[in-house]
């Protein structure tokens, strides 16, 4: 556990390294222009901090998924959300489909094929396996009895689980593609309804998402449960990632993706399951409390 701690951390300070060069080092070089060992940093950052954060990210939620499903069940998500993310991503950088017709800029690490950075099917797995343990969380603590153990909880699963994951994806795509960014990370050839973006980015997100996570699930055969997930650990990956994008979206004045991110994505996170992991522990001490009362009256 001091390893994911640690790895967690690492990723803390990654995001914020990386906020502060997006923000402040890119747009201001006199601050490090004129200094020796300053733009040495500034040079690394640009060449490899840009997805020094996905990295850490991976690493956490690998380890993480390891501890609650085992190393089988994490790997074979891994390897389903890696090589079916990439061979998406690979397909509509080519043709336009199904996201719309985007390019990657350099910012994000060495490109696959010349089209997709590396880290880019990492930050699909690590926010996709956060999105879905949280999804598990919140079906587990909202849903009792033996509901809880049949095909629809799974169903219910694996479709919060896209939800969240799109709902990241409202506040981050926007601010990483705007023009007034100091560093863009995508660029649209087309133009959308969502703040210049298309929709169907949202349904290629949602259908990608869904490709992985089912498929991940069906080969699980269990739940990603209470008993085995770290609750702060994915609810950590997705506040500070959705926290990473709100800050970037607030620099260039997109405020419409942070509310949305909050009313559509925070607020049921909490809703749905801190408030019930209260309430079902609760209600787990009452039942045996009635249970050692009725066996001591027998």
């Amino acid at each position: 556990m001091s390893l994911i701690w640690g790895l967690f951390l690492a990723h803390l300070a990654a995001l914020v390294f990386g906020l502060v060069g997006i923000l402040i080092m890119v747009p201001h070089p006199e601050i490090w222009s004129g200094d020796p060992q300053m733009t040495q940093v500034f040079v690394w950052g640009m060449a490899y901090a840009g997805s020094l954060h996905i990295i850490f990210g991976a690493a956490t939620m690998l380890l993480a998924g390891a501890l609650a499903v085992g190393w089988r069940r994490v790997l074979v998500f891994f390897a389903l959300a890696t090589t079916l993310s990439l061979t998406i991503e690979l397909l509509g950088t080519g043709t336009g489909w199904p996201f719309g017709a985007y390019e990657y800029t350099g910012g994000l690490g060495f490109k696959i094929l010349g089209r997709v950075p590396y880290s880019i099917p990492l930050s699909w797995f690590y926010m996709g396996l956060a999105s879905y343990f949280l999804a598990g969380l919140m079906v587990e603590g909202r849903w009792s009895g033996s509901a809880q153990r049949g095909p629809l909880r799974s169903v219910a699963g694996v479709l919060l689980g896209v939800w969240l994951l799109v709902v990241w994806d409202l506040v981050l795509d926007p601010a990483m593609a705007h023009e007034a960014l100091p560093m863009k990370f995508w660029a649209w050839n087309q133009q959308g309804p969502y703040f210049g973006m298309p929709v169907q980015n949202f349904v290629g997100w949602a259908g990608t998402a869904l490709l992985f996570m089912g498929l991940s699930r069906w080969l699980w055969r269990v739940e990603p449960g209470r008993e085995r997930v770290v609750l702060w650990v994915p609810l950590g990956i997705y506040v500070a990632n959705t926290a990473f994008a709100a800050v970037l979206s607030a620099s260039v004045g997109l405020w419409i993706p942070i509310v949305l991110s909050v009313i559509l994505g925070l607020l049921p996170i909490a809703g749905g399951l801190l408030p019930p992991a209260r309430g079902a522990g609760l209600t787990s001490h009452v039942r045996g409390l009635k249970s050692q009362a009725s066996q001591g009256s027998v």
